[in-house]
């Protein structure tokens, strides 16, 4: 099992800038990924980390404006998020993948961020 536990969400203005974390416990994990969801719309995918190698990947709606990275001394997941939108607006989701596994098996609670226009 691995826990997850986000913070770091708020209501920020639109060009504004916030860093989301994401802190894990329990067993390895191999990759971490943020995913968002939208009122009315299904989740979708947002950045990822492999854990290990640094590997990051991104949706294109948010390449050049959040950055995704690791503190492994304190097994702690970051999101920065910079020139923030209204559209970006949606509970964050920090979820883990499990060593070997192809899915995303871990999930926090979800942080709220709302960008206002």
């Amino acid at each position: 099992q691995v826990q997850l536990v986000e913070s770091g969400g708020g209501l920020v203005q639109a060009g504004g800038s916030l860093r989301l974390s994401c802190a894990a416990s329990g067993q390895t994990f191999h990759h971490m990924g943020w995913f968002r969801q939208a009122p009315g719309k299904e989740r979708e995918f947002v950045a990822a980390l492999s854990w290990h190698g640094g590997t990051t990947y991104y949706a294109d709606s948010v390449k050049g404006r959040f950055t995704i990275s690791r503190d492994n001394a304190k097994i702690t997941g970051y999101l920065q998020m910079n020139s923030l939108k209204p559209e970006d607006t949606a509970v964050y989701y920090c979820a883990a993948r499990a060593l070997g596994s192809d899915t995303y098996s871990y999930w926090g609670q979800g942080t709220q961020v709302t960008v206002s226009s």
